[in-house]
C-alpha cells in the first residue's frame, strides 16, 4: 500500500481558500498534512521531509534542480497584495544606512524589499532579522518588512499610527509591469517521477479547492471571521485581491524576479 503523500500547508490566511475546499471535499483524509510557517515548510520540502507543498519563490529558485512546479497554482498578486508590506517610520529616501527589520518567517518578500529599496530607490539600509512583531520591530528599526496576517493587520492599523505602508505587491507591479509570485506549489522531483498519479491527485485537489473557495468567497470570509480579528468584508476583499493562479503572465513575473535577483531559472512543471 502506498503511503499517503506528505503535504505542507501554510498557517496564514492567504492559504485558507486552498485549505477550505480540501476540508469541504474530504480530501484531507487522503493526505498527511503538515501545518507550519512558510520558512519551516520551505526547509521541510527542501530536506525531503515533505513530498508536496507550498514553497517560497526564492527557495524554489534556489532548489529548482530537486523540485517540479505544480501548474496553475500559486500565491501572488497582480497589483496590491495587502499582506506583504514595508512599514516605515520615515520616507524611503531617508532609509539609506537606517536599520530595517526583516520578518523571520519570510524569504521571498524580504529579498523583494531589499531589491526594491536598493535598485529602485538607491538606498542601502542596515538589515537585521527578527520575529515578525511590528511594534517590537519598530522599537529597534526605522522600517520593517512583514508578511501574512501580521502584515494584513498593518495595512489597516499602521497608517493610523502615522506610519508609511508600502505594499510590495503593488511596488513590484509598478516596478516591473508584471504580477508578483510570492509562493508556488512544488513536488520533490524524485517523488513526482515515482508517484505521478498521486501528484496528479493532489494537484487536482488543490485546484478544485481553490476554485470552490473562490466561488464562495463570502462564505469563506464569514467562516474565517469567527476566529480572526478581521471582519468578513475585510477578509472577502483580501481573498479577492490575492492571485492564486500561475499562468503565462505569472510565470513571466516569476522569471523576471529570478533575473533581477540573479537566480535565473527555467521552470520545470510536473506532468499532471
Amino acid at each position: 500500500m502506498t503511503a499517503r503523500p506528505r503535504v505542507g500547508h501554510i498557517q496564514f490566511l492567504n492559504c485558507l481558500p486552498i485549505y477550505w475546499g480540501l476540508v469541504r471535499a474530504g480530501t484531507l483524509l487522503d493526505i498527511e498534512l503538515t501545518k507550519d510557517t512558510p520558512d519551516n515548510l520551505n526547509d521541510k520540502l527542501v530536506a525531503g521531509d515533505l513530498d508536496i507543498g507550498p514553497i517560497s519563490l526564492v527557495e524554489y529558485l534556489r532548489n529548482a534542480d530537486d523540485l517540479v512546479l505544480l501548474p496553475d497554482i500559486a500565491i501572488g498578486s497582480d497589483g496590491p497584495v495587502l499582506s506583504v508590506n514595508l512599514v516605515s517610520q520615515q520616507p524611503l529616501a531617508e532609509l539609506d544606512g537606517a536599520r530595517v527589520a526583516l520578518g523571520a518567517t519570510s524569504r521571498t518578500s524580504v529579498l523583494l524589499a531589499r531589491m526594491w529599496l536598493e535598485q529602485a530607490h538607491g538606498v542601502r539600509p542596515d538589515y537585521f532579522t527578527c520575529p515578525p512583531d511590528l511594534t517590537a520591530m519598530l522599537l529597534e528599526a526605522d522600517a520593517a518588512v512583514l508578511i501574512g496576517d501580521t502584515a494584513l493587520r498593518a495595512t489597516y492599523d499602521a497608517p493610523r499610527r502615522g506610519l508609511e505602508v508600502h505594499d510590495l505587491g503593488q511596488a513590484w507591479r509598478e516596478w516591473s509591469g508584471l504580477p508578483m509570485v510570492f509562493a508556488v506549489w512544488a513536488a520533490r522531483r524524485e517523488y513526482a517521477e515515482q508517484n505521478p498519479g498521486l501528484v496528479k491527485d493532489v494537484h487536482q485537489a488543490f485546484i478544485g479547492s481553490r476554485d470552490d473557495a473562490l466561488a464562495h468567497v463570502d462564505e469563506v470570509a464569514a467562516t474565517a471571521s469567527r476566529w480572526e480579528v478581521f471582519d468578513a468584508a475585510t477578509l472577502a476583499t483580501y481573498f479577492r485581491t490575492l492571485d492564486f493562479s500561475l499562468g503565462e503572465r505569472q510565470v513571466a513575473g516569476l522569471q523576471e524576479f529570478a533575473r533581477r535577483a540573479g537566480l535565473p531559472v527555467t521552470p520545470v512543471f510536473a506532468d499532471v
